[in-house]
């Protein structure tokens, strides 16, 4: 199998398999042995359905003393939930290959006999939400400087053939220096080039794309739409497309008129008018260009590029922190309980062990271009309230979980540190699969 390919094949059941390979240059870049002792837990950041985030500190090879987060999910509570298994593969792919200044950096991934571990930069800023709801509204400096980090991140990632679709307050989060990171890539469709249309429904509601809602195909064009609706939202107080409910607001979306309150500028108007057009073709950002057409315009007109993207301008807010190991910008309820990792519980029934069949020895190098296929995204129901904040900065991220899967395996026995070798030296295989959607 070529480096970074993807091979199709039918598993048992008709269900389609695909065999990935991954790369210990972009995952566990150093090549050591990475496992739980690697690190001491610190604080508990945050709780969500599949498992706990921490503050975690490194204790052993490089990096030795640095803080991360370290997302802990157990995997008979992820096999069981199938219908997120499209969405969370791509996230890990996304993470795996996909650098930039912007987009939040995975640097560990390793998994036990129970428990897989994600190991990610700790932006111990909190969620641009929470600063939000601070301020209630952003001046329009500081709207200028968040959006056109976001900007970057979402021309980098188109660049890439992806389309983010999830951009809201909650999935940009902070970093100890005020700068923004993209979170949360459970929703990014790869694979989508130049004229090419996707037809999944999926991201949230009140950021949410006509096109997506009509589901007549879509393209990164909903990306800067969702930019529209968030730069709506960030200077003026609310998404620009609201109601008592679902539909109310989806009507909204597909047939109102755009309100602009007259205190916004002339190119605050603009800019919103014009990557809010109903008709992706019209909107702003979906010609080839992309993201260019939208730094030329004159809201950006102070903005030096190469200044913002190299990190030398100042953020408009900086986090009061007092040391790496300040938890003060996440949720209190989780913070001040102990930082106890549950034991790993291997007995996953026979029926899910086969999901988590992975073979390791060594790695092969493969070129830092994405692994880039067509997924298989099921369809989410729309939410029935309001935008509310989460119970804490990492309830929505960093990321949801993803899947190790398997095909024509028998039940893994006796794994050292949660893998099992392969009879081919220097390649980490693992046997990914999903149900195709049957219209």
């Amino acid at each position: 199998m070529a480096s970074g390919t993807g091979v199709p094949s039918l598993g048992p059941r008709g269900v389609q398999t695909e065999e990935i390979e991954l790369t210990s240059a972009v995952v566990n870049r150093d090549s050591e042995r990475i496992g739980p002792d690697s690190f001491e837990l610190l604080s508990v950041l945050g709780k969500g359905g599949y498992g706990k985030v921490f503050q975690v500190r490194k204790v052993q090879g490089a990096q030795t003393g640095k803080i991360f987060a370290m997302k802990v999910l157990k995997k008979a509570k992820i096999v069981c939930n199938a219908k997120d298994t499209a969405h969370t593969r791509a996230e890990r792919e996304i993470l795996e290959t996909v650098r930039h200044p912007f987009i939040v950096d995975l640097l560990y991934a390793f998994q036990t006999g129970g428990k897989l571990y994600l190991i990610l930069e700790c932006l111990s800023g909190g969620e641009l939400f929470m600063q939000l709801e601070k301020e209630g509204i952003f001046m329009e400096d500081t709207a200028c400087f968040y959006l056109g980090e976001i900007v970057l991140a979402l021309g980098h990632l188109h660049s890439n053939g992806i389309i983010y679709r999830d951009l809201k307050p909650e999935n940009i989060m902070l970093n100890h220096q005020g700068h923004i990171k993209l979170t949360d890539f459970g929703l990014c469709k790869e694979s989508i080039h130049d004229g090419a249309v996707t037809h999944t429904f999926c991201g949230t509601i009140e950021y949410m794309a006509p096109e997506i809602l009509t589901r007549t195909g879509h393209n990164r064009a909903v990306d800067w739409w969702s930019l529209g609706a968030l730069m709506y939202d960030m200077m003026t107080g609310s998404p620009p497309f609201t109601a008592e409910n679902r539909k109310k607001t989806i009507d909204k979306i597909l047939k109102c008129k755009l309100n602009l309150p007259p205190y916004l500028t002339l190119d605050a108007r603009d800019m919103i008018k014009k990557l809010l057009k109903k008709s992706p073709l019209q909107r702003l950002g979906s010609s080839a260009a992309d993201c260019k057409d939208i730094q030329k315009h004159p809201f950006f007109r102070h903005i030096n590029w190469d200044d913002l993207l190299s990190k030398r301008c100042e953020p408009p807010y900086k986090p009061c922190l007092q040391s790496d190991e300040d938890v003060s910008q996440f949720d209190t309820r989780f913070t001040k309980q102990t930082p106890v990792d549950s034991p790993d519980d291997s007995t996953i029934s026979h029926q899910h062990e086969h999901a988590f069949a992975v073979r390791l020895l060594h790695f092969s190098p493969l070129t830092d271009a994405l692994i880039q296929k067509p997924w298989h995204c099921k369809h989410h129901a729309l939410p029935t309230e309001p935008r509310l904040p989460p119970l804490s900065p990492l309830y929505l991220s960093p990321f949801a979980p993803f899947i190790f899967s398997f095909s024509n395996f028998p039940p893994f026995t006796s794994l050292c540190h949660g893998f099992t070798l392969s009879s081919q030296p220097h390649t980490w295989v693992m046997f990914i699969w999903h149900e195709t959607e049957q219209n």
